[in-house]
This record gives structure tokens, C-alpha cells and sequence, in this order.
């Protein structure tokens, strides 16, 4: 049981560095530069503004887009999800966050969408939520 709190209350803590991210990024995202056309633009924009400035453009997007999908997928939990990203970064887990956040918010509209209306972006249905 003890061990469930735990991992429970590591997700919530990703949960919500993620929707930190969003936050931040949904700024970014609605008032992008002039010169930002699509939301490969956007994203790398936004990666740059908030720091993460020395990964690979082609393989930030790679990583980016393929956040999406997998935030769908059944049993899948943004822990997992922020985790596969740092590794995958090879950063820590708060820059990894960070990215997925922005990740979501420019190419997961409807993630941002569901914040919007007080849903959750992600399936938690393993929190009973």
C-alpha cells in the first residue's frame, strides 16, 4: 500500500510539473514570434525561451510529436511518459518535464484543450479520476 502512495504521489508530482509547463507555454504558444509559421516553429521557439537550447532541432521534434501519441495509450501515465523523454534527452527529469510540457501544449492540442474545461490531459484512470 505504502508502495502505491509513493508512486501515486511521484505522478501527481509529474502531473504537475507538466501542467506547469502547459501554463507557461500556453502564452508562448498564443503570441508566438512573427517569423513562428507552424508549430515546429512554435516548439523550438519555445524549447529556446525557456533554456533548453542545446538539442538537436530535428530530434527535439522527433521526440515532441511522438509525446502525443503515447500520452493516449491505455495504462500509459505522464511519469512514464516525462521519464522515457529524459531518458531519451538524456537530461534530468525536470528539463525532461519541462519539454514534455511545452511538447503537449503546442502538438497535443486537445490535451490543452481538456485543461481547459477542468479535464485531465492525460488517461488517470488508475488514480480513480
Amino acid at each position: 500500500m505504502k508502495r502505491n502512495r509513493i508512486a501515486t504521489l511521484g505522478a501527481l508530482a509529474v502531473s504537475a510539473g507538466l501542467l506547469g509547463g502547459l501554463l507557461g507555454v500556453t502564452t508562448a504558444v498564443a503570441t508566438p514570434a512573427a517569423h513562428a509559421d507552424t508549430a515546429v516553429d512554435v516548439f523550438l521557439d519555445a524549447l529556446q525561451s525557456r533554456g533548453l537550447l542545446d538539442i538537436e532541432p530535428a530530434r527535439a521534434v522527433a521526440i515532441g510529436q511522438s509525446i502525443c501519441p503515447r500520452l493516449v495509450e491505455p495504462g500509459q501515465a505522464a511519469a512514464n511518459v516525462a521519464a522515457d523523454v529524459a531518458e531519451a534527452l538524456g537530461r534530468p527529469l525536470g528539463p525532461a518535464t519541462m519539454f514534455t510540457g511545452i511538447a503537449i501544449s503546442v502538438f497535443c492540442p486537445g490535451a490543452v484543450a481538456a485543461l481547459a474545461d477542468g479535464r485531465s490531459p492525460i488517461p488517470l484512470e488508475w488514480l480513480g479520476i
